[in-house]
């Protein structure tokens, strides 16, 4: 509640290690998840990216991209932080230590890296880009007096998917926002009472148009990445939005390996450099009032060629051979016919 009234983003906050205000336009801001039914039960779904950045998730993905075991302790922090010189120099001097140290770039946090594009490929950014930071041979040139030199480890790619909703936001912001300021710390209970001020003018999740979008920007970008300066990409879904794209993916047999990650329908590799994170917001509550924390709750090695079997072969095939030997496509035609030439074969 003090975050809204102040307009504060607690998860920029956290990551700059400063109070930070939502970036988000006047309409939709405060707006971090929305609540719905769309997959059947109800779910949070995420609708902002910065909802996400979470400490504990963004160094479990870099750890699983950088081949590290699981305890192995890091030093992840946006690179702006390099602005600020006490943070410099914790992370400077973390350089070579006891810790892997990586700082990251995102839209407002340094912004986003990216491809320019050309006659024969497409323009487009990176969600998130990680680099480690790695010792380097002093110098003249590449040391000062009060810095340690360090120099750009390999990099790897995050990608965030949220969903868009239908209908706007508007309405709904302004109901609440008018309720907190009128109501206070009797907020909670008000709005228990008038559940519908939450949803004015919210329409239902636009998944397939998502999913599309989305489809094609992972598959290039696990393609792109496949470098021997790169240690891969990620893509870090929302249970919900994973839910939602079970028809597009032909809802694929998932096999668990010994490591507790799974693989996608035969794939059998031991070493991918792609993964799929699948998240959810925790149910029980954040700590001293805080947003509740992530948790994941599906980890998948991929690559690019096995997810486009999935949508373009298994899918395709389970839609049209659902009704056995009957084509639904056939059955369809006749029976639309058949309201105009009644016995039609």
């Amino acid at each position: 509640m003090s975050d809204q009234r102040a307009g504060n983003c607690p998860f920029l906050t956290e990551a700059l290690k400063t109070t930070t205000a939502c970036v988000k336009a006047p309409n939709s801001r405060g707006v971090c998840t929305i609540s719905a039914t769309s997959n059947g039960p109800r779910q949070d779904w995420l609708v902002c990216p910065y909802r996400a950045l979470d400490d504990r998730l963004l160094a479990d993905i870099t750890r699983r991209l950088y081949s590290m075991p699981a305890l192995d302790p890091v030093l992840i922090r946006p690179v702006v932080a390099l602005g600020d010189e006490s943070s410099r120099s914790e992370i400077l001097a973390a350089v070579g230590g006891q810790r892997r140290v990586f700082v990251y770039f995102q839209d407002k946090l340094g912004g986003e890296i990216g491809l320019s594009g050309t006659a024969a490929s497409p323009e487009l950014s990176f969600d998130i880009t990680v680099v480690e930071l790695l010792p380097a041979v002093a110098t003249a040139r590449t040391m000062s007096p009060c810095d340690r030199a360090v120099r750009a480890g390999k990099y790897g790619v995050i990608e965030l998917q949220t969903m868009d909703f239908h209908g706007t936001y508007k309405n709904a912001v302004a109901a609440l926002t008018s309720a907190l300021d009128l109501h206070g710390n009797r907020f909670a209970q008000v709005l228990a009472d008038n559940p519908e001020w939450a949803g004015r003018g919210i329409e239902g999740p636009n998944i397939a148009n998502v999913f599309k979008r989305t489809f094609y920007q992972i598959a290039f970008k696990f393609q792109v990445t496949k470098r021997e300066e790169s240690v891969g990409c990620a893509l870090a879904l929302p249970q919900p939005v994973w839910d939602s794209w079970q028809p597009f993916l032909g809802a694929p047999d998932l096999h668990e390996q010994a490591d507790g990650t799974f693989r996608l329908l035969d794939d059998q590799e031991a070493r991918p450099l792609d993964w799929i994170y699948v998240f959810d917001v925790d149910t029980a509550p954040g700590p001293s009032g805080r947003p509740a924390p992530l948790r994941v709750s599906l980890v998948i090695g991929t690559d690019a060629g096995t997810l486009s079997r999935a949508v373009f072969e298994v899918a395709p095939a389970r839609a049209v051979g659902r009704g056995g030997n009957t084509d639904p496509v056939v059955e369809s035609i006749a029976r639309r016919l058949s309201r105009y030439l009644p016995g039609i074969g």
